[in-house]
């Protein structure tokens, strides 16, 4: 939040033209400290990152700046980089393992994040002042295993777990995540709806626009 706050301060006095922030969703706000659906974190908290993200959209507003608001989904890449990619279970089978049930799962390549913001940038001022979500795919827990299959040439399977299992893993930022993930399961209608795949196509085809004036 701290970094946050100075690259707000820093866009504000050299006058750029159009910020984009990547933020989230503050969880805080469907799912109050008080609401024991999910374990509250360093006491102010639900979900670090994304309240913390969240939270601190209010410094570019505040600034004055001229800022586009990229509410993201979760990185394909993680399944690379973040040890989410397929591990073998006990029966020597692979799985992926993610504490959503039968909900859908948003999810965007990170090259493709950095399409979309070049796609708002081209489109000058149309964005600037508004929120705007991005996914690349919505899919379910099932659904992802399959496209691993059929990449791998080796059966995936889904392992579906509780949010409390999750967290219960032990390693570092378990918690934060289990609970991310349980408020995507709990919220997939909001979560899914504001992140429509098609519209994410649209500001990548805008790639190749006119550049702006």
């Amino acid at each position: 939040m701290a970094e946050a706050k100075a690259m707000a301060v820093a866009a504000k006095a050299t006058a750029l033209r159009h910020v984009i922030w990547s933020t989230l969703e503050d969880t805080r706000q469907w799912v109050p400290l008080t609401d024991n659906r999910m374990p509250t974190l360093q006491a102010k908290y639900k979900v670090l990152h994304s309240d913390g993200k969240g939270q601190s959209n209010h410094f570019f507003a505040d600034a004055a700046v001229p800022t586009t608001f990229l509410s993201t989904s979760l990185y394909w890449d993680n399944f690379i980089y973040f040890g989410m990619g397929p591990k073998k279970g006990p029966d020597g089978k692979l799985v992926i393992t993610f504490p959503m049930g039968d909900k859908k799962l948003p999810g965007i390549g990170a090259e493709d994040i950095g399409k979309c913001a070049y796609g708002i940038f081209k489109k000058c001022d149309e964005f600037i002042g508004k929120t705007v979500a991005i996914s690349g795919e919505n899919l379910t827990g099932a659904q992802i295993a399959a496209v691993f299959t059929e990449v791998l040439g080796r059966e995936v399977r889904y392992n579906s777990v509780s949010p409390a299992a999750y967290r219960g893993f032990g390693f570092a930022g378990a918690d934060t995540l289990g609970n991310h993930f349980q408020f995507l399961r709990d919220f997939e209608d909001y979560f899914c709806g504001v992140r429509d795949p098609n519209f994410a196509r649209t500001l990548t085809r805008h790639c190749k626009a006119s550049r702006c004036g």
